[in-house]
């Protein structure tokens, strides 16, 4: 009731979406330690964990009030490193200027800080498969 207990497995498809890494971004990245094999945008157990180089968020689906899919983006706006949005304090892991997928979320996440002082309310990904996370996240 309620948990696992001991010995149980518990059976889960995580559905996976590897950022698409446009080529003039692969550069600006590498400086922060954002390249291929670190980053990842996992959805599992209810939960979406997205991983940005040194950066991380993870966040409860029924957290994500909204999504929508977004672009094109400034370059400048986006390469390399996460991107704290200045107006509204959202959240940004960019690897393209083509398409993303914007997450408006219930409850505000940490994320650009360690100590988790600023707190973000969307966040925006930029996965291979823009229609796809948008239809595991809804």
């Amino acid at each position: 009731m309620g948990g696992r207990g001991y010995g149980q497995m518990m059976t889960t498809d995580a559905a996976h979406f590897p950022f698409d890494f446009e080529d003039r971004y692969l550069g600006p990245a590498r400086l922060f330690g954002v390249t291929p094999d670190t980053t990842s945008i996992v959805v599992v157990d209810g939960h979406l964990t997205a991983r940005f180089g040194p950066w991380r968020i993870d966040t409860t689906l029924d957290n994500i009030a909204s999504v929508s899919l977004t672009g094109p983006y400034a370059f400048i706006k986006t390469a390399g490193p996460a991107h704290l949005g200045v107006t509204d304090l959202g959240l940004t892991f960019a690897t393209n200027s083509r398409a993303g997928v914007c997450l408006e979320l219930r409850e505000r996440i940490r994320g650009i800080d360690r100590l988790g002082w600023i707190r973000h309310p969307n966040l925006t990904l930029t996965p291979k498969d823009c229609a796809g996370l948008a239809a595991a996240l809804s």
